[in-house]
């Protein structure tokens, strides 16, 4: 890597964690009136942990997107500070910025090992049919007697020696890359046009069958775990790989169809399927306000908090994110609304845009197929499942059991999500890297400028 390059990339990331630490002292003014006693200890642990990433990074993938790291240390960061200021107030049970450190630690080894080992992500297109024998089995498991369970009403985590996990975190990686090599395999049959209705050329019937199956799953994970979030992001992710592969409007259309009808039909025969859209109709009926699982008070309450919040905010520490219930999970961005309102929304907004930006940039640059198709894939179900939640706890669309990438407190979320930035640091490093001619080059260069 250029000496320049080094430099601005740590240069990047002391002023992330430089971020995180100013809005941690500023939570800990405005509670106590004094900076909190543990902040040197959260300062260099975090930025250890990005060291160690910046190190690994710079040795085994040193072409890597230099924005990529940095943009997504300052949102995980900010998440951190944000727990420790709901686990303050005293309210939520559960809420821990030392577990979420430590998980943000493994979710950092994570993305160390995954570059480490994975020197070639086109290794990964062999695998195409086991990432997706692995995907469905970690979709199906939650519905295991022994060791799915149920919780807060949706079926959706797995019990294994005392640790909870939510398998669908993982799954959406496998499916990803089960997606993109098979539609590799059979682009051109599916880019094939069959009858022309109106102004779209329709595929041709025998090819809608890899449609129809991911929208079966997709549907019977709506009703069978009572997990919209899941349903819509792994249909919403196929659909748009679908359209990457084939660059044909119609498969677009007709997953949105397909989507739309059958959580219509799954709406009119199952109860807890209807309730999702009931609540997001009408979230002031006392019928659903009251009720303890599915209801709408936390919803309520999110608006209530994105109201008083405003459009500058009430102030790191000076708010009542407490209120909502799972503020530091599910909630933990109308949490961030409150205090930080709606310009400091729009700004982590602007850092999400920036990581996806950067996903697409390289799907953009990559020089095979594959590459391409898992790049791009990546990136948007990195952006699907921002717009899902930020959806749903501003009440755009139905609420959805999913989590803000990097902020939200959970150990499944925090992994998954630190190996697709992996993936995609491994991919951007293969596009980015010039030819090795090029790179002899600037070496003499480099020798002959000292």
């Amino acid at each position: 890597m250029p000496a320049k390059r080094r430099v601005a990339h740590l240069a990047m990331l002391a002023g992330a964690v430089g971020v995180v630490m100013l809005a941690y002292a500023n939570v800990g003014l405005a509670l106590n009136g004094s900076v909190p006693a543990g902040m040197l200890t959260y300062g260099l642990g975090l930025g250890g942990l990005v060291l160690i990433a910046y190190l690994v990074l710079a040795k085994f993938a040193p072409w890597a997107d230099p924005l990529i790291l940095p943009l997504v240390t300052l949102v995980n960061g900010l998440g951190l500070v944000i727990i420790y200021r709901i686990e303050e107030a005293g309210k939520e049970v559960g809420a821990s910025a030392a577990t979420q450190l430590f998980w943000t630690a493994i979710g950092i080894v994570m993305f160390s090992v995954t570059l480490i080992v994975l020197r070639d992500h086109r290794a990964l297109q062999r695998l195409t049919y086991t990432a997706g024998a692995a995907g469905l089995a970690l979709l199906i498991a939650p519905l295991l007697p022994l060791i799915g369970h149920e919780q807060f009403g949706a079926r959706i985590w797995i019990n294994i020696a005392g640790f909870t996990l939510q398998p669908a975190e993982l799954a959406k990686l496998a499916l990803a890359v089960f997606f993109a090599g098979y539609l590799v395999a059979k682009r051109d049959v599916l880019a094939l046009a069959g009858k022309r209705l109106l102004f779209i050329d329709l595929p041709r019937a025998r090819d809608l069958g890899p449609v129809l199956i991911t929208w079966v799953i997709s549907v019977g994970i709506l009703v069978l775990q009572k997990d919209l979030g899941t349903s819509l992001l792994m249909f919403g992710a196929f659909v748009m790989m679908l359209y990457i592969a084939t660059q044909r409007t119609s498969w677009v259309l007709i997953g949105l169809l397909l989507f739309v009808g059958g959580a219509f039909i799954a709406g009119q025969i199952f109860s807890h399927v209807g309730d999702r859209f009931n609540v997001w109709l009408d979230p002031s009926n006392s019928i659903y306000y009251e009720r303890e699982f599915g209801g709408s008070y936390q919803l309520m309450q999110s608006l209530f908090g994105l109201g008083t919040g405003g459009i500058l905010g009430t102030g790191l520490g000076q708010g009542s994110p407490e209120e909502i219930p799972l503020a530091f999970s599910d909630f933990i961005f109308a949490a961030a609304g409150e205090e930080l309102g709606l310009t400091g929304l729009m700004a982590l907004l602007l850092v999400y845009g920036l990581i996806v930006q950067r996903g697409l940039r390289t799907a953009l640059a990559a020089r095979d197929p594959f590459s391409k198709l898992l790049a791009g894939g990546l990136s948007f179900v990195l952006a699907w499942q921002i717009f899902i939640i930020v959806g749903g706890v501003t009440r755009l669309i139905p609420l959805t059991g999913l989590v803000t990438p990097f902020m939200s407190q959970g150990g499944s979320a925090l992994l998954a999500n630190w190996i697709l930035i992996a993936l995609l640091v491994r991919m951007s490093d293969s596009a980015r890297r010039p030819p090795p001619q090029a790179i002899q080059d600037e070496g003499l260069t480099q020798v002959f400028q000292r």
